[in-house]
C-alpha cells in the first residue's frame, strides 16, 4: 500500500513555495472580524509574489482594507500521505487602479455566484512552506 512508511516535513524555500501557489487554483484566506479569525475558501492567482483574489462588496475582509491576513493553500494525497502546504502572510489591499482591476478581472473568474466587484492583493511579506515527504 502506498500510504505506509514514515514521513517527515521538509521546509520549502520561499521561491518554491510561491511557485506551488501559482500552480494550484484555490486556497483559504484568513482574516479578522471583530477580533476573531475567519477562514474563507477562495480561488486565486499569483502575480509575482502577490496573491490576488476577488471579493464581493459585502465581504467582511473589505471592512479592514490594509489589515494583515494569511493565505494558505495545500495539496495532499491521502493515499500516499505526501503533499505540501504554503502560507503567505501580508497586508490585504483593495486594488483601485482601473487598468489593474480590468486585468485581474479578465484573469480571475470567481467560483461564487455573488458579484465579485473588488480585487484584493496580498503582498507576500512572510512566506512559509512545508512538504510532507518520505523520511
Amino acid at each position: 500500500m502506498g500510504g505506509e512508511g514514515a514521513r517527515t516535513l521538509r521546509e520549502l524555500p520561499a521561491a518554491e513555495a510561491l511557485r506551488r501557489l501559482a500552480n494550484i487554483a484555490y486556497g483559504r484566506i484568513v482574516f479578522s472580524r471583530r477580533g476573531l479569525p475567519v477562514i474563507r475558501p477562495v480561488n486565486h492567482l499569483m502575480d509575482g509574489d502577490t496573491v490576488v483574489i476577488r471579493a464581493h462588496l459585502g465581504a467582511s475582509l473589505l471592512r479592514g482594507d490594509g489589515q494583515v491576513v494569511a493565505f494558505e493553500a495545500d495539496d495532499f494525497d491521502e493515499t500516499t500521505r505526501r503533499g505540501w502546504s504554503v502560507i503567505v502572510t501580508g497586508v490585504a489591499r483593495v486594488v483601485f487602479d482601473p487598468e489593474q482591476v480590468r486585468r485581474y478581472e479578465d484573469l480571475l473568474d470567481p467560483w461564487i455566484t455573488l458579484p465579485a466587484d473588488h480585487v484584493i492583493r496580498i503582498e507576500a511579506e512572510i512566506v512559509t512552506g512545508v512538504e510532507l515527504v518520505d523520511a
